[in-house]
């Protein structure tokens, strides 16, 4: 039986570096919003990072 306990998200973003302050906000916030985190983030640790790649 597989059982997850750990999940590592990378979001690779193109975009202007004029917009990394809004990347930056998002990516602190976007966990509350997102169903899959609200459902299973008491059983298994889940990080996120992202890599701003140039547009």
């Amino acid at each position: 039986m597989l059982v997850l306990r750990r999940i590592h998200v990378v979001y690779r973003l193109r975009a202007g570096e004029e917009h990394r302050g809004v990347v930056e906000r998002v990516h602190a916030s976007h966990h509350a919003a997102c169903p899959v985190y609200r459902s299973i983030h008491r059983a298994v640790e889940i990080t996120t990072e992202y890599r701003l790649e140039k547009a």
